[in-house]
């Protein structure tokens, strides 16, 4: 199992497989046979141009916890909760009852100080879309904004989207720790199965270009 430490660093949990089984059920496809409503996916045009994601970055921010996140071009705007690791050892989740609800892997870096920050929601529940439904729509260049405990705005821009499946998961490009403020959006993508619901993972690649 490989874990992610306090410092963003990949260790020994394996974060990317319970984020698909624990996010990526599309009981709502299932349950209303709306398969013709399946979530937006990224287009080849969004995947990065090159690893180290060309920009320029903004100087890094103080430690603060974050408590929301908002994705204007996507209508994104919803509270984050921190998730811990579960008795295994993996990345936990926000209560799939709660479809306006993300959440951020608190033992690992704050969003706008150095390093990966993780965020991660679910793209549906039962009741139909979740608040990560239209993150494969997102653009490179859209911004993420997060808000902070100490009063500022991290201001994120996007580098690229992507999506993988489950058996192909890169933990280390996602996961990895970052020499600037970095951010990953994570939720459910790929093909679809009724047997096993998602069958990857859309993310969103980011890095800090300003404050307010």
């Amino acid at each position: 199992m490989r874990k992610v430490g306090r410092s963003g660093a990949v260790g020994d949990a394996a974060i990317a497989s319970v984020t698909v089984v624990a996010l990526c059920s599309g009981i709502w496809l299932l349950s209303s046979g709306a398969q013709s409503q399946a979530p937006p996916q990224p287009s080849a045009a969004q995947a990065a141009v090159d690893p180290d994601h060309q920009g320029s970055a903004a100087s890094a921010l103080a430690p603060s916890p974050p408590d929301r996140i908002r994705i204007p071009s996507i209508r994104v705007n919803a509270p984050l909760m921190g998730l811990g690791l579960t008795s295994s050892g993996s990345l936990d989740v926000p209560p799939a009852e709660k479809k306006n609800l993300a959440g951020w892997y608190e033992a690992g870096t704050m969003p706008g100080e150095t390093g990966t920050a993780i965020v991660a929601g679910h793209v549906d529940n039962s009741q139909g879309r979740a608040v990560f439904y239209d993150l494969g729509a997102l653009k490179k260049g859209s911004v993420i904004e997060v808000d902070r405990r100490d009063g500022t705005t991290a201001l994120f821009t996007v580098d690229a989207v992507e999506v993988y499946a489950a058996s192909d998961f890169p933990d280390d490009k996602v996961y990895g720790a970052a020499k600037r403020p970095e951010l990953r959006v994570i939720t459910c993508g790929g093909g679809y199965s009724k047997r096993t619901g998602y069958q990857g993972n859309v993310v969103v690649f980011a890095h800090l270009t300003g404050s307010r």
